[in-house]
């Protein structure tokens, strides 16, 4: 049942003001999505908006269920999807405010699930096939074109490219990590960008973070460091604007049926024992 083709990974806050929302609960293979995708339509284009953390933000992000999240959207049409994040900055011009498109991606999580492809028995008895996908360019070229575009028009200039670093969570950095993130060249600290970039890619969809700089991490500031309030503080008085620039990204995605990215072959050549939904 195809109900939409695009995708947003986010807060209530993307979604709650527009009208017919229809609420549709999902089940999946790996349990559980985070909560009930939210269908919607901008600008001519059906949208499921998924709250990442739960309603009320229940979720702490090395507690999200990524393989449910992802496969929730795709078995309801979805093939392309935008993922907004808070993270902090490693750069002392990247400051709380800055909106980055990044590139690359580091992974420095511990204990998630990373595959759908783990050799392991569904429920239903089928066993995936062990799955070696190519994760490069973990990111969507035409996404990341469109964000960057979507950015400019609204008169915000985006950082374009750059590397995330992606940590276990919930706890932010030690002063010490901080440093150490930052003096390897990345560009921004976040705790939900993987594995959700990487299973995206798994299951052939386009994906594209838009993460929002909410403060400079412990490492790249003096006085106390990160806190959670502030980190609400900067992302509440910015949502609206990156809400602006998610809709109009969301209306610069190519039709589903026009895409051609390296995101849409990235199984090219091998058999994967499970039929994708």
């Amino acid at each position: 049942m195809v109900n939409a083709e695009i995708g947003v990974i986010g807060g209530s806050g993307f979604y709650s003001f527009l009208e017919d929302v229809t609420e549709v609960q999902v089940d999946t293979p790996y349990g559980s999505p985070s909560d009930s995708l939210f269908l919607g339509e901008i600008a001519g284009r059906k949208v499921a908006f998924l709250p990442r953390h739960g309603r009320g933000h229940h979720l702490p992000p090395h507690r999200i269920n990524y393989r449910a999240n992802l496969w929730a959207l795709r078995s309801v049409g979805v093939r392309q999807v935008l993922g907004p994040c808070a993270v902090g900055g490693l750069r002392e011009e990247y400051g709380p405010g800055t909106l980055l498109v990044p590139d690359q991606l580091v992974d420095r999580t511990k204990a998630r699930v990373q595959t759908f492809f783990d050799g392991l028995p569904l429920p239903d008895g089928t066993v995936p096939n062990v799955v070696h996908t190519t994760f490069a360019d973990p990111y969507c070229p035409s996404g990341r074109k469109a964000a960057l575009g979507a950015a400019d028009g609204r008169g915000w200039q985006a950082v374009d490219g750059g590397t995330m670093v992606v940590v276990e969570g919930p706890r932010f950095s030690t002063r010490a990590e901080s440093k150490w993130h930052a003096s390897m060249g990345w560009s921004v600290v976040g705790m939900t960008g993987h594995p959700e970039a990487y299973l995206a890619r798994e299951l052939e969809l386009c994906y594209t973070s838009l993460s929002l700089v909410t403060d400079l991490d412990a490492g790249a500031e003096t006085g106390e460091g990160v806190s959670h309030a502030e980190v609400l503080r900067v992302f509440g008085e910015n949502v609206a604007r990156l809400r602006e620039v998610l809709f109009d990204a969301v209306a610069a995605l190519p039709a589903t049926e026009d895409r051609d990215c390296l995101c849409m072959h990235a199984h090219d050549g091998w058999d994967l024992g499970i039929e994708l939904p």
